[in-house]
């Protein structure tokens, strides 16, 4: 009997699911790989998509700012200023009037060195005074590389060798002193001058002499022109004036003082250019980093390359047919000023990275004194007045002061400028 209820109740649910009749409007087909516990494949939840597109809103947003802002940089132009600070640098440490007749100011990383025929002092970003050296000097020359600088008393004997916690070491010589050069790492190194010949000869940077000295006579190698040590102190490249068939003329040499050099010659010469510099003159050469240095002549610029320690080589020469009127540069660049002829711009810079590449060729026909290259800004003064331009060639500011102009350089900030004249320093804050 039991079986029997079973088998109705298995009947009526039969009949009861053939009277359900589905809404044809819920009839439409699955898509294919769809499984209702895994949801839709191939397809983000509405969630998910929804924060995609506010994702890519906000990336979209943050690019036209950050272009906004690099387009702003690049192309807005300064017309008013501010100052910031600042600074008396007529008064010691002591708080005494110190004024003398002489008077130089140079670059020494973020900071100043200032430096007379009594002494040199270290001026931070804000006219603070680190340090003080006193010496007696006829006639201070100065060379920096890095965190060290080094002071010789040209046509003296003495040398300082500073960084920037103070001196490190004094040096004497013999001889008279030329030029100097100093290395990134405190190495020194001057060019000595006798009645006959010439020495460059090297020191530690706590003033002790090196085993290291290279004999030079007209009649030979030639006159030393100029000379500068490579950041790591292992090179060094030299012009020389010498005479050929009675007639003088120029050229650049390559000196290496690690083991590679010892194995090249016994003077430690890895290579030399003559042909290149035949009938200029090359009175300034320097290095820019271990790997690229440069020389500066009469007809315009020569790049070098290191790569090959035992082997330098002359990458490209930038050469120009009219007279090179100033010469500047930075870690990053090598500029020169020239002119350009008659018009309403009579003088063209060009820049160029350490390799050779031209990076920015502009004419402009301000009446500079004084030029240099800190950062991605070119620095043009005169007596009281001042004019910016950046690496793509735009004017930023031009303005004019109350007070002498000795030297600029960057500031704290992207628009800020220290300014140091006779009496005192300055930063300044360009706006609008």
């Amino acid at each position: 009997m039991e079986e029997m209820n079973s088998i109705n109740r298995e009947l009526k649910k039969q009949q009861l699911r053939k009277q359900i009749v589905q809404n044809p409007a819920q009839m439409r087909p699955l898509p294919e790989g769809y499984h209702e516990e895994e949801g839709e494949v191939g397809q983000s939840p509405p969630s998910l998509r929804r924060s995609v597109t506010v994702g890519g809103i906000i990336l979209l947003i943050a690019a036209v700012i950050t272009g906004g802002v690099i387009y702003w940089r690049t192309y807005h132009q300064y017309a008013e200023y501010s100052i910031s600070w600042e600074a008396d640098l007529r008064t010691g440490e002591d708080g005494a009037r110190t004024e003398g007749s002489f008077t130089g100011y140079v670059n020494f990383g973020e900071n100043i060195i200032k430096y007379t025929k009594d002494g040199a002092s270290y001026i931070d970003g804000k006219g603070k005074t680190i340090w003080v050296q006193a010496y007696e000097m006829k006639s201070p020359v100065v060379a920096v590389n890095g965190d060290y600088i080094a002071i010789a008393d040209q046509q003296g004997n003495s040398i300082y060798i500073c960084d920037k916690n103070g001196c490190q070491g004094v040096a004497t010589t013999l001889l008279p002193i030329l030029k100097v050069s100093v290395s990134a790492k405190g190495l020194a190194a001057v060019i000595l001058e006798d009645a006959k010949s010439n020495y460059i000869t090297m020191f530690q940077k706590n003033g002790e002499p090196l085993d290291i000295t290279i004999k030079v006579r007209l009649s030979g190698n030639g006159y030393p022109l100029d000379f500068c040590l490579s950041p790591d102190g292992t090179q060094m490249i030299c012009s020389y004036i010498y005479l050929k068939q009675g007639m003088l003329d120029c050229r650049v040499v390559f000196y290496n003082f690690s083991e590679i050099g010892k194995n090249e010659s016994p003077i430690r010469l890895v290579g030399g250019f003559d042909e290149d510099f035949a009938g200029s003159m090359v009175p300034r050469v320097h290095f820019l980093n271990d790997e690229y240095s440069f020389a500066c002549s009469d007809k315009g610029l020569s790049f070098f390359s290191s790569k090959n320690l035992a082997s330098p080589e002359l990458l490209t020469q930038a050469v120009v047919e009219s007279e090179i009127q100033s010469l500047f540069y930075s870690d990053g660049y090598v500029g020169m000023v020239v002119m350009n002829g008659a018009g309403e711009a009579p003088y063209r810079m060009e820049i160029y990275r350490p390799d050779g590449e031209l990076v920015l060729k502009k004419e402009f026909n301000f009446p500079y004194q004084n030029i240099s290259i800190d950062g991605d800004q070119i620095l043009l003064w005169n007596d009281n007045s001042l004019q910016i331009y950046n690496l793509s060639g735009v004017e930023k500011f031009h303005g004019t002061f109350d007070f002498v102009i000795s030297r600029v350089m960057a500031g704290r900030f992207a628009n800020s400028y220290r300014i140091v004249s006779p009496q005192k320093i300055t930063e300044i804050t360009l706006q609008k």
